[in-house]
């Protein structure tokens, strides 16, 4: 069971999205947080899966309270759940290590495949602002807010791991580099996490970010 943290300032909306989640039968909800300052005190307890986070809260918003948390507890995967279309927040919390982007319209439903996608180790980027992904990714590696792994790293990898890379890098999820290379989806897993550990890199975004440092995207 996926053990999810919920961190929103209105009341409703926790209950709502802890109601929902634990009814599916395959979520439990570890905390209710209603500011930055709770989630992180949670976490420390709790240690869960996945935060669905909002971006704006008191004290601590969800950008700060990303950075922080990723800093010390780096397997903890974070959704940012907000109501706000903005480049600056998609920008900066993909920056800190959010794994997922969604806003508050998004049906239940697809929340729920959204939570499972992200603790498989995928990114999860709303539909509406996925279009935005790789002119931030550039942003990003303009500005060096990631770690080039050496090219000797790079050196070690094989061609269908650069294949793989290059569509990563253009945002594919894995069911469609699955498609576009005719391998299996768990198959493309396997590759991502071997990739992943050859190039040291934390995780999907990093690694989107690598190759657009690397002039990947064709």
């Amino acid at each position: 069971m996926i053990k999810v943290l919920i961190a929103d300032d209105q009341q409703l909306i926790r209950e709502s999205l802890r109601l929902y989640l634990e009814s599916t039968g395959e979520f439990s909800v570890t905390a209710l947080a209603c500011d930055g300052e709770e989630v992180i005190d949670c976490v420390k307890q709790e240690q869960p899966d996945i935060i669905l986070m909002d971006i704006r809260m008191p004290r601590i918003d969800g950008v700060q309270c990303t950075k922080l948390i990723k800093k010390d507890y780096p397997q903890v995967k974070i959704i940012i759940l907000t109501t706000f279309d903005d480049d600056e927040y998609v920008y900066n919390a993909l920056k800190h290590g959010a794994s997922g982007y969604l806003l508050k319209g998004i049906a239940l439903e697809e929340l729920s495949s959204a939570i499972k996608t992200v603790y498989g180790g995928q990114a999860m980027i709303n539909p509406d602002i996925a279009s935005k992904v790789l002119v931030l990714f550039q942003k990003m590696a303009n500005e060096g807010n990631v770690m080039v792994a050496p090219d000797k790293n790079s050196e070690k990898l094989t061609e269908t791991e650069w294949k793989i890379i290059r569509q990563i890098a253009k945002g594919l999820s894995n069911k469609e580099i699955a498609n576009v290379l005719c391998l299996s989806e768990g198959t493309v897993r396997n590759y991502l996490s071997t990739i992943l550990d050859k190039l040291d890199l934390r995780d999907r975004t990093q690694l989107a970010i690598w190759a657009v440092q690397m002039t990947l995207v064709m």
